[in-house]
Parts: structure tokens; C-alpha cells; sequence
């Protein structure tokens, strides 16, 4: 934990080992936190607030920028230690680190723009309107993208100056430490951050609850987003919940068939599938299907499976061995209920160099059932369901039978279908021709189940202040 700008251990001795993925190896172990360790970082914010609010958006975003340049100077090690943790191949946690760092670099980048407006109301006077904290904000972060969401939270959270506690997840909280270490080292006042790990029926609830906790950003499954809103009630915190999503994917008759593919096994794939905005529903229109699925199989087939830390991996172990479990059920499931077709995949890998780790081959299931758990949930694991269909409107049909709505990607070379596309599939992001890519400078949530509110750009930055009007009468 990190409290008050200090490494702090837990009052009763109580740890949480880490694990790596790739290994089983125990490779570190953090403080699991209490209720009393929230209300210490609760403490710790609310006394760095007045000097954190009192600095101007400039001075803040100087110190986002200067804590983004130490974590590009660390980039390689920090991509170390998060790959060890979380089991990712080390170019992708490189990417993350990078992302990590531009997101810093964006906040900081609009650090002036956030002004005041005078509002001229004639003979009745004028109003100044201006935008102030909100306080003490939470935050709760994911094992999947734990760097990548941190800054989404942090970033804006901190440029409009607010005070932050923040819980990861534990099974990634070690480069989230390392972080937090970072922004104070840049320069931030001591308790302006607060990382506290733990349980999250313990830490995270004790934040939802928490009536100094002004706004609460959480990252994760629906039920326990669901679970949070509703310990927050009480409170009536401000909530951003971002639950997950099933992603399709649409490929038309004219798309690039190499590049669709190539798309289709990025965005399964990538982080072993283990992504919020991760293709997890492929819709092929079924003149193209033959060809696409030969095509598919054969690059699924070739990709390298390993420990992240090695060079050549292309993807990485499941995060844990409760999620392989998952993955595993689900498909023998499938393949039980004759719901799908195994085209490859569909088991652990053999060989030694696996045996400890929680690794499982990437998979693609054809000739699936629309009623199958491949479709109607979100499968968080790489597991790519294949399911032809005969033209547009079918396809669209398809990808809202889903209680999500994060994400969906058109590929295609009209325009015409992309923007049919677009004003159709329930989702806050549409991607053509390329999928998962979520840049700080755009506001990223979900319709329906996949949440409420957004992150990233303007938009985050906005929801971490409220108005407050002075009304002048002369």
C-alpha cells in the first residue's frame, strides 16, 4: 500500500501473494488492506486536498508531464514487471507503459483549457460560471489493462483537482505501486494519491460506501459494478462504471480479407483475449466465410504461445487459473452441447514449458449456435466464435442480440455500410476496418450493461467537476 506518500504495511500482518502467470511462482506479495486502510487514505487525501485544489491547472499538468517522462525513462522495466505480473507478452506491456505515459502527456497537454465563462444576462446582471473539484474521488482498476486504466482515472482525475484513492486489482497491483511511487517522486503533495490493495469485497466496498468519496470510477464485471452501485447509494456519489462488453465484428464481401483477418486475431487475441473492447463475436458474411475461416485458422494456428518474458510470444498465459477454468468449461460446453465446432484450439498446450503456467491455445469455434454462452456472454479468455451470415442487415441483427454495448467494428470499403453501421450496432464505439484502439483523446463507455459515463478526453476531465455559478448584479 501507499498512503499519505509512503509505502505502509497492513496493522494485522495479513499479505496477498503475486503470482506469475507463465510460472505459478509466487513473486512478490502486497498488504491486504482493511477497512481502517481506507479510512487512513481517506484521511491522507482530504488533508492534501486544500494544496492540491489551491494549484493552478498548469501547475498540475507540469506535474502529470513530469511523472510521464520518468515512466518513458523506466519504460523497460516497468513492462517487465507488469508482464511478470500479468503474463502479457513484454511488447505489449511496452505499449501499455508508452500509453500509460500518453495519457499523462494528453491531460497535461490540455491543462489550459478548462476556463470559466461570463454569462451577460442584460439588466438582470451577469453570472461568472467556473468548474471546481469534486474532492476525494475512488478509483478501481482491473487486472487486464491495469496501467492503461489507471491513467484514464488518474489523468483527469488529478488535472482538475481532485484527490484520489485508488484500488488495484490483486493480482496486478505491483507496477500500480510503482506508479503511484512515480507521481509523487514528479512532485505531487503527499496523500494527493493513494493506492490501497486488498479484496475487493473488502477495500472496494469500503469505498462505495465511503461518504467522503465523492465520485467513483470502477472498471470490471456487471454484477459487480451492479454490487457497487448500489453501496454507493447511500452516499449518492457520482459513479463511472465501465462492465465489459461482447464485442462483434462484421466482415462485408468487400472488405480486405488479409487485413480483416489480421484484425480478427489482433483484437481476439491480444492480452489472450483478456480485453474489455476485445473481438469477441465475428459476424462473416458467408460469401466470403470459406475463405475467411481457411485464412483464420491457419494464422490462429501459427501464433506462439509462451511465457511473455520470451522473445517471439505472441500470446501470453490467462491471468490466472480461475480464468483458464472459465475458458475451459465453457468450451467443453460448447463442444458437448454440439453448439460449435472446434476449427483449432480448444485445449491447454502440451510440453513442459507450459505445465505450470495458466496457459490455453488460442481458439476458433465455427458452425456456432446462436443460443450458445459464445454469443450471448462475454467470454473473457481467447475464444473466437465464427458465425456466418448472409448480407448487412442480418449481421446488424445479430451484433445488438447482446446486453452489452461497448464496442463493434464494419469492415468494409463502402461507405455507405460503414455509416449504416455506425447509426445502427447499440455501441459507444465503432470502429471501420480496424478494432480495439482507444486513444486518450476520445471519450470511451458503453451502452446498456457495458456501464455509465465515460472516460478519456474533454469528457472524463469534465465529469471530475462541477459547475458552480457567481451571480453579479450591478
Amino acid at each position: 500500500m501507499r498512503i499519505g506518500g509512503t509505502d505502509a504495511e497492513p496493522d494485522d500482518d495479513s499479505w496477498i501473494p503475486v503470482i506469475n502467470p507463465a510460472t505459478g511462482d509466487e513473486i512478490d506479495h502486497v498488504p491486504a488492506g482493511r477497512k481502517n486502510d481506507v479510512e487512513r487514505a481517506v484521511a491522507a487525501a482530504d488533508a492534501a486536498f486544500p494544496i492540491w485544489k489551491k494549484k493552478t491547472q498548469r501547475e498540475r499538468g507540469t506535474i502529470l508531464f513530469r511523472a510521464a517522462g520518468i515512466v518513458r525513462e523506466q519504460h523497460k522495466d516497468l513492462a517487465q514487471l507488469l508482464t511478470t505480473e500479468q503474463g502479457k507478452p513484454l511488447r505489449e506491456s511496452i505499449d501499455e507503459i508508452r500509453g500509460y505515459a500518453n495519457i499523462l502527456e494528453f491531460y497535461a497537454g490540455i491543462s489550459a483549457v478548462q476556463n470559466g465563462e461570463l454569462v451577460r444576462l442584460g439588466a438582470t446582471g451577469d453570472a461568472l460560471v467556473t468548474r471546481e473539484p469534486l474532492g476525494i474521488c475512488g478509483a478501481i482498476i482491473p487486472w487486464n489493462m491495469p496501467v492503461i486504466i489507471m491513467g484514464w482515472k488518474v489523468g483527469p482525475a488529478l488535472l482538475a483537482g481532485n484527490t484520489l484513492v485508488l484500488k488495484p486489482a490483486s493480482s496486478t497491483p505491483l507496477t500500480t505501486l510503482r506508479l503511484t511511487q512515480i507521481l509523487d517522486e514528479a512532485g505531487m503533495p503527499p496523500g494527493t494519491l493513494n493506492t490501497i490493495t486488498g479484496a475487493g469485497e473488502i477495500v472496494g466496498e469500503a469505498m462505495a460506501e465511503h461518504r467522503e468519496i465523492k465520485k467513483l470510477s470502477f472498471t470490471g464485471n456487471c454484477a459487480t459494478g451492479q454490487r457497487i452501485r448500489q453501496r454507493a447509494a447511500g452516499s449518492l456519489k457520482e459513479l463511472t462504471l465501465e462492465l465489459g462488453g461482447s464485442d462483434p465484428m462484421i466482415i462485408m464481401p468487400d472488405a480486405d480479407i488479409d487485413s480483416a483477418v489480421d484484425g480478427a486475431i489482433r483484437g481476439r487475441f491480444y492480452n489472450a483475449g483478456q480485453t474489455c473492447t476485445a473481438v469477441k463475436r465475428l459476424f462473416v458474411h458467408e460469401s466470403i466465410a470459406t475463405e475467411f475461416s481457411r485464412k483464420l485458422k491457419q494464422k490462429t494456428g501459427a501464433l506462439k504461445l509462451g511465457n511473455g518474458l520470451d522473445t517471439g510470444t505472441d500470446m501470453g498465459p490467462l491471468n490466472s487459473a480461475i480464468q483458464r477454468e472459465r475458458i475451459e468449461k465453457l468450451v467443453e460446453s460448447v463442444h458437448g452441447k454440439g453448439e460449435g465446432t472446434i476449427l483449432t484450439g480448444g485445449s491447454r498446450p502440451e510440453g513442459a514449458e507450459y505445465s505450470r503456467g495458466f496457459f490455453y491455445r488460442p481458439t476458433v469455434v465455427t458452425d456456432v449456435v446462436k443460443s450458445s454462452a459464445l454469443l450471448t456472454s462475454e467470454v473473457f479468455g481467447p475464444v473466437l466464435p465464427v458465425m456466418p451470415v448472409p448480407d448487412l442487415e442480418t449481421a446488424i441483427t445479430e451484433a445488438n442480440r447482446s446486453s452489452y454495448g461497448l464496442g463493434a467494428s464494419i469492415w468494409t470499403t463502402d461507405l455507405h455500410t460503414a455509416k449504416r453501421a455506425f447509426d445502427d450496432i447499440h455501441a459507444g464505439i465503432i470502429w471501420v476496418n480496424r478494432h480495439l484502439t482507444v486513444p486518450p483523446e476520445i471519450p470511451f463507455g458503453g451502452m446498456n450493461e457495458s456501464g455509465l459515463g465515460r472516460e478519456n478526453g474533454l469528457h472524463a476531465l469534465e465529469s471530475y467537476s462541477r459547475t458552480k455559478t457567481l451571480m453579479l448584479g450591478w
